[in-house]
């Protein structure tokens, strides 16, 4: 009897090379692995969110952590697994111009700041830890968007988005003045063309997230594992097997750093034991309550950018 066929699209990830390269795959289910980016070409093509919540085209796939609370909360048919696979903080994320008018972030009130979309995952971290971490009310400042939402919504009244075609690139406008600030889970273009006049807001953004870190014990979720509805109903089994063979890949994927050159980079056995020491042993867990203290800030984050009408429980995202 032919095994029912799942299509996972996924990012090329070091913690999901396990699932690339056929190492872990799923006994009772034909596991079919689509490496789809979202802003950038993965072989299966990009825009994987919106593939996703929009079209309906995968079984499960990563997606915005933003976008599914927002899917989540207008009752959109999907459902996630506490499985994340994409992390960042917000303060390596802040980019501005050598010279320009920002030099810490309390001088991005008035100021025009660039974002992919306003609900972009990264973009509601930075502005919720721009607000809740340094003080910076994030109203007090006009968002400059120059890619279409994934999930629609009406900005609350007062709030300034001013969204520009996608053929406007954010680090020219950002090298040209016509911005003070960019905040993406990317770098600019300029800065990986080596253009020295783009730099972090912060001088030392290591040390600014290591402190975010002590005080508020998480390192912020990016991306979360989600399932179309149908496909649960047709197989309520997948959850756990899925949240199985995510620890599975998880595992293996931490042993490749037991080889010091498997990394390109030189001391990434250094680096992987330094980030043990300021993170501990397992920054990227898997489950609900290793999680909910961060996810209950996105949740408010949400909540207060008027993304989503009102408050919803942690468990409800899994339910």
């Amino acid at each position: 009897m032919a095994r029912p066929p799942i299509r996972f699209a996924i990012s090329h990830y070091d913690r999901y090379v396990p699932f690339l390269d056929g190492t872990v795959t799923l006994e009772a289910f034909d596991l079919q692995v689509l490496q789809v980016g979202q802003s950038v070409d993965g072989r299966y093509g990009k825009n994987r969110h919106s593939r996703m919540l929009n079209g309906n085209e995968f079984d499960v796939a990563e997606v915005s952590l933003s976008s599914y609370l927002m899917a989540r909360a207008r009752g959109l048919p999907f459902t996630a697994i506490p499985v994340f696979p994409r992390r960042l903080f917000s303060p390596s994320q802040i980019w501005i111009r050598e010279g320009g008018r920002v030099k810490s972030p309390t001088d991005l009130i008035g100021k025009r700041v660039g974002l992919s979309t306003f609900q972009t995952t990264l973009s509601l971290l930075a502005k919720g830890d721009l607000q809740t971490e340094y003080g910076v009310p994030w109203r007090e400042i006009e968002w400059v968007t120059n890619r279409p939402e994934t999930v629609a919504f009406t900005p609350e009244s007062g709030v300034r988005i001013t969204q520009l075609p996608e053929s406007k690139n954010l680090s020219a406008l950002l090298l040209a003045g016509e911005i003070d600030a960019i905040f993406r889970p990317h770098p600019p273009d300029a800065y990986l063309k080596g253009d020295k006049s783009i730099r972090r807001l912060f001088d030392d953004p290591k040390a600014e997230e290591a402190r975010y870190f002590r005080k508020n014990g998480f390192y912020p979720i990016m991306h979360i594992t989600v399932f179309r509805d149908e496909v649960l109903q047709r197989h309520p089994e997948l959850r756990a097997v899925m949240m199985e063979a995510c620890a599975r890949a998880d595992e293996i994927s931490l042993r490749y750093y037991d080889d010091p050159n498997w990394s390109r980079l030189a001391w990434g056995r250094h680096f992987l034991e330094e980030e043990r020491m300021l993170l501990g042993a397992n920054p990227w867990p898997i489950g609900i309550e290793a999680n909910r203290a961060c996810l209950e800030r996105f949740i408010g984050y949400s909540h207060d950018q008027g993304l989503i009408a009102a408050p919803i429980s942690v468990e409800s995202l899994f339910a």
